[in-house]
Formats: structure tokens, C-alpha cells, sequence
């Protein structure tokens, strides 16, 4: 078991040393009291496990900790601390272990033991793919783990999620730590927040660790960056696909048809973030505007069966569209269908007192009224 410790306190550090040097399969193959050094003696010889002081300057052991924890994901951890609160914050970390001085040698050696078992069956290598990993995002996030077989991750707390969720939308992208603070803990104190960023950050590398060939998070200046490399995001890929259509013709509507047929109903649709609901829209608006577009192109070719079908779509997507009920009693009227035109208007009604607590547009209730004459 090779073992790198960092403390700044000169003699707290040596203490920790000579009790470790007790404990067979022990190895301490590097000391530092200045944490810059630690961090870069690790990063360069890769050691099994860190002993680390939390309570240091220029950086604390939470900030060491999730910048070795980027570029050396399997690497154990256990804090050394002389508060007590910072115990919390330590086991938030994932971290192995902590231990709160003065160090007892018992306590140390329980550490020292499990390690010891978790050393033995760790599995470094990552899952192999060949070929691209899927996510799913609706209703909600899931990962391919078999052909055709989606599995939602299990996310340690309900924030790990949502700042995955956040960075893989803006993927690509470096994010501010500032931005993710204030988006997820604007009312803690900044230390504190700081200290929840590195956790949760922490948390999404090791759930995200049999996945490191597909995405890779990483430090970037001020912020992180999350990189995808050969990623299917259904809602991703189905915007390429609507990008890439052709003009609508008669040789084309089909390709129309096949791609709106792959739109999965509302983006992470089971999650009520609230800056979520901008790129929500932006989907929605999306299908809906093209699938206006092919009821519309429908109409037009005389297809009047087909473009009821497709307004029919829009409604069940949302059912407050005034424009697709209006259209829809239009086509009823011009098939002599009154009975379904009379339906749609009454169901037009409904849905506008339901949702708005008011009538329909007056032009509609005007036209009505005319053909009701």
C-alpha cells in the first residue's frame, strides 16, 4: 500500500508517519507540508491512498481532494481533521475514512485494515465500449446498459443529479464554479458552497467512472468542462435530424414523418428544474412548428385526413393550441362533418376556461357563430 500525507503542521505530520511506518504493507513513499507540492508528488507517482489534512493553506484538503480526484478517480482518501464538523464534509466526499486528532494508533490501524480489504478486489479498468454510448432524457435520465435497455444512474444526492443534468445539457462548455454556486447553493455561505461544489463534483466522477471512455469532466480554468466523446443524446440527435430535413414535399413528407416520430414526448420530463424550462421550450416549440408545417403541406396536397391526424398530434402534445383546434374545425367544416367541428369547438371551450379562465380568440367564435347559421 504505497501512502502519500499532507499536513501543514510539521509534527502532526511526522506523528502520522511514524505511526504509519507500525503497520505492516505500509509504505510511505511521500510527506509534504506544503499542500502544492503534495498534490503535484501525487499526481506524478499515482499512490493508492492520501492521508489529508483538511484545515490548510493555500489550498484545504476538500479543494486537494477534487483536483487529484479529476485525473486520479480511484485513489482513497481519508481526511485528518482536528474539527470535528469537518467530519460531515469528509464522509460527503465519499471519502474512505476520516480520522479526528489527536490521532489515536487504534484508529488508525481500523483505517489501515479496510483499506487494506478495499485494496484487493478494486477494479481499475473501465467499462469498454466500442461503440457510442446512449443517454436517454425522457421522462427521464437514463443510461444504455444493454442493447434497447435503459437504466437511470444512482445518483448519491438529489444536487449530484441536477449539476450532472446541468453540465451534460451545456456540454462542451466550460461552466463557472460562481454560476454552479449561485444555480445550486446561492443561500450558503461561499466557503461552505465551495465545499458542497467539490462534493458533488467528486460524487458525479466516481458514478460516472465505468463511463470515463464516453465522458470526461474536468477542471478548466475557473470552472468545469464536461467533454462527451461518442455520445448519443436522443433529444440531441433528434434535433440534428429535424436541422438536416429537406425542403417538405411529396418525396419528403415521409422522412418528416419518421423523425417527428422519434420525438419521446417532453424533455426530462420528470424533473421540475426551473432553468430547465428554456431548452424545454425550445424542443417543444421545435416539434411543433414542423408538425404544423407537415399538417399544413397535408391541407394543401388536398389530404385533408392526414392533416386532421397531425393537428390531432399537436393537441395531444398540448392540448391549450387555439391554432390546431381552429384548424381542425375548419377541416370538419369543409368535410360537412359538423357533428366533430360542434365537438372540437366545445372541446376548444373547455380547455381555454379549464386553463385561462376565458373564452376563445373572438375571431373564432365569430366564425362559429357564421357557420352555425
Amino acid at each position: 500500500m504505497r501512502v502519500v500525507c499532507i499536513d501543514d503542521e510539521q509534527l502532526a505530520l511526522s506523528f502520522l508517519e511514524r505511526q504509519l511506518a507500525k503497520i505492516a504493507e505500509v509504505e510511505v513513499i511521500g510527506s509534504f507540508i506544503n499542500p502544492l507540492e503534495g498534490k503535484k508528488f501525487i499526481l506524478r507517482e499515482e499512490p493508492d491512498v492520501i492521508f489529508l489534512d483538511i484545515d490548510m493553506t493555500p489550498l484545504n484538503g476538500m479543494e486537494i481532494a477534487e483536483r487529484v480526484l479529476e485525473k486520479l478517480p480511484d485513489v482513497i482518501l481519508v481526511f485528518v481533521t482536528a474539527y470535528e464538523a469537518y467530519a460531515v464534509n469528509a464522509f460527503e466526499l465519499n471519502a474512505t475514512d476520516y480520522i479526528v486528532k489527536p490521532l489515536k494508533f487504534a484508529r488508525l490501524e481500523l483505517t489501515v485494515n479496510r483499506i487494506k480489504k478495499q485494496l484487493q478486489p478494486r477494479q481499475k479498468k473501465p467499462i469498454s465500449r466500442s461503440q457510442s454510448l446512449r443517454i436517454r432524457t425522457t421522462p427521464s435520465l437514463a443510461f444504455e446498459t444493454e442493447p434497447d435497455v435503459f437504466k437511470p444512474l444512482p445518483w448519491r444526492t438529489a444536487k449530484t443529479q441536477e449539476l450532472f443534468i446541468f453540465l451534460l445539457q451545456n456540454h462542451d462548455v466550460v461552466i463557472e464554479k460562481s454560476a454552479i454556486i449561485e444555480l445550486l447553493w446561492e443561500d450558503y455561505e461561499l466557503e461552505k458552497a465551495h465545499s458542497l461544489l467539490y462534493t458533488t463534483i467528486y460524487n458525479i466522477r466516481k458514478q460516472l467512472s465505468p463511463y470515463q471512455e464516453h465522458i470526461d469532466l474536468r477542471n478548466h480554468s475557473y470552472g468545469y468542462l464536461l467533454e462527451l466523446n461518442r455520445v448519443e443524446i436522443d433529444f440531441v440527435e433528434w434535433l440534428k435530424a429535424v436541422k438536416a430535413l429537406p425542403k417538405l414535399t411529396t418525396d419528403t413528407v415521409a422522412d418528416y414523418e419518421r423523425v417527428m416520430e422519434r420525438y419521446a414526448g417532453t424533455y426530462l420530463a420528470n424533473y421540475d428544474y426551473t432553468w430547465l424550462e428554456a431548452e424545454r421550450y425550445r424542443y417543444e416549440r421545435l416539434w411543433l412548428h414542423t408538425s404544423n408545417n407537415i399538417a399544413t403541406f397535408y391541407y394543401n396536397q388536398g389530404k385533408v385526413n392526414e392533416a386532421i391526424r397531425w393537428y390531432h398530434y399537436m393537441i395531444e402534445h398540448d392540448p391549450t393550441i387555439e391554432k390546431a383546434h381552429f384548424e381542425l374545425m375548419k377541416l370538419y367544416g369543409k368535410k360537412g362533418d359538423f357533428a366533430a367541428m360542434m365537438q372540437q369547438y366545445t372541446t376548444l371551450h373547455k380547455v381555454w376556461r379549464t386553463h385561462f379562465d376565458a373564452k376563445p380568440s373572438d375571431h373564432i367564435i365569430a366564425w362559429y357563430v357564421d357557420m352555425m347559421k
